[in-house]
């Protein structure tokens, strides 16, 4: 919770000596500053990374989440929820909306943007996986119903395919290692995302060295195409494997544009404070080129 500073409110308040004056003013320019710090600490008018209950491990509303978002303070707000197979791939996981879903929430989502145009500014999108076997023709079926921006997050190794695994999981296969690398990467330069999700999720338990050639890949990706970098919250008030550290090191290394995703999967922490501290933190550890909002690809 905020600190509460208290300025003077009346003549009775402010000291008449002029050293004692002197000292008083100063003092409400240092508090001045420390005010300006904390709300650039703490504040984010925007967060692009929300999910819904139709993933089936996200709980409430939309329309809870967008109230929340506006007594936080939120000015934009993008819905991303994952994606349906809607070509190829694996139907049964049950980590996103069914195919037969995807129209009933971007109406929802339309219904709810016109009832609170005056008060935030909602956009309506999908994270998605990046699987080059197919990602051509479920880009075009996409395109059919209205959404509006994507963001990549590459959860599953294989594309999904027999033996493949959720990646947070710890891995020590190379190959699944660098095949997730050079979807990710191929993924940016296909320059159809707003930024990559959690681009550090991989959770490789192989040699340092090949995860420091790997995972340099995506940063240099990142800035080449100029395809900002989420330093993902829920990864942070989960404790989960990401944000990993050497990784950050390097995307400051390489100066990739970088940006924040509350990963909301339910309505509290479509804003989080202690979360958001923490990033600030990463971004000043490893001088990280954080960039604000990212500005939106559309679709």
């Amino acid at each position: 919770m905020k600190k509460q500073i208290q300025f003077p409110t009346n003549k009775k308040q402010f000291p008449t000596n002029k050293k004692t004056a002197l000292l008083f003013l100063s003092n409400c320019v240092i508090v001045f500053i420390i005010r300006l710090q904390y709300s650039e600490v703490f504040r984010l008018n925007y967060n692009f990374h929300t999910h819904t209950y139709l993933c089936g491990h996200a709980s409430g509303i939309p329309e809870e989440y967008i109230q929340r978002a506006i007594r936080c303070g939120i000015q934009y707000l993008g819905f991303s929820d994952h994606a349906p197979m809607l070509i190829g791939g694996n139907e049964k996981i049950a980590t996103r909306m069914k195919a037969s879903e995807i129209e009933g929430y971007v109406a929802e989502l339309k219904r709810l943007r016109e009832k609170y145009k005056d008060q935030i500014d909602l956009s309506i999108g999908l994270e998605i996986e990046y699987y080059p076997s197919f990602f051509s023709e479920t880009l075009k079926r996409i395109k059919e119903f209205d959404i509006e921006y994507l963001i990549l997050g590459q959860h599953f190794s294989r594309e999904e395919r027999s033996g493949y695994q959720y990646v947070t999981a710890p891995i020590a296969d190379e190959d699944d290692f660098k095949e997730h690398v050079a979807q990710v990467v191929e993924g940016i330069h296909s320059k159809v995302f707003t930024y990559v999700a959690h681009p550090d999720v991989f959770h490789f338990t192989g040699d340092q060295a090949l995860y420091r050639q790997e995972m340099r890949k995506i940063c240099v990706a990142s800035r080449e195409c100029n395809v900002p970098l989420e330093i993902n919250m829920l990864g942070i008030r989960d404790h989960r494997n990401y944000p990993t550290p050497l990784f950050w090191e390097m995307a400051g290394e390489e100066k990739c544009p970088v940006t924040f995703g509350f990963d909301a999967h339910d309505v509290q922490n479509v804003y989080d404070e202690v979360s958001l501290m923490q990033a600030k933190e990463l971004v000043r550890k490893f001088d990280l080129q954080y960039i604000g909002m990212p500005k939106l690809i559309l679709l």
